[in-house]
């Protein structure tokens, strides 16, 4: 491998490690694939990055099911063959919704659960109401604006001034 390409690899690598949706290898794997001007064997990713086959192999199958690499077909061989997606936008807007957008959506069931439970009897139910209110009306824009990019479609900034600043916190008092 060349150097720069080293460079890039590793790089790309370090960024996916700390994605949160990535492994270092699956980042390393793409960068490699994404610099190559024809499809790669199992094996000659293998060799290029020093690893075993089986250990590529597994950590292919979550680039291709993120869609940031698909399995094509070579002429004359009976090998899997691997390139990266190029299209960034489908890549980006996938990981958005599938990864981001579902935990944004468990927040907002969380929400609800908390604010149907809240007794108004309970001692400190208006400043908790208030606080939750705040959160969803945040969590909620946000989720439209995953969700407008998601289909390609420009975030409304009307909707972004509607969302409730979260109450401030009550100042403590000294002892």
């Amino acid at each position: 491998m060349d150097r720069a390409t080293g460079i890039f690899v590793d790089g790309i690598g370090t960024a996916a490690a700390t994605s949160g949706v990535l492994s270092q290898l699956e980042g390393r794997i793409f960068a490699l694939l994404y610099l190559q001007d024809r499809p790669l064997s199992l094996d000659e990713i293998a060799t290029e990055l020093e690893q075993s086959k089986s250990n590529i192999s597994v950590n292919i199958r979550g680039l291709v099911e993120w869609h940031l690499v698909r399995r094509v077909v070579v002429a004359g061989s009976r090998k899997d063959h691997y390139e990266a997606a190029t299209n960034f936008w489908r890549v980006v807007a996938e990981i958005m919704e599938r990864r981001f957008r579902w935990c944004i959506r468990q927040v907002l069931v969380t929400l609800a659960e908390a604010e149907h439970e809240l007794a108004a009897s309970h001692p400190r139910a208006p400043f908790i109401a208030t606080r939750l209110a705040g959160l969803r009306a945040f969590f909620t824009a946000v989720d439209a604006g995953l969700g407008a990019f998601t289909q390609g479609k420009p975030l409304d900034p009307e909707m972004l001034k509607k969302t409730m600043p979260l109450a401030a916190a009550v100042p403590r008092q000294r002892r």
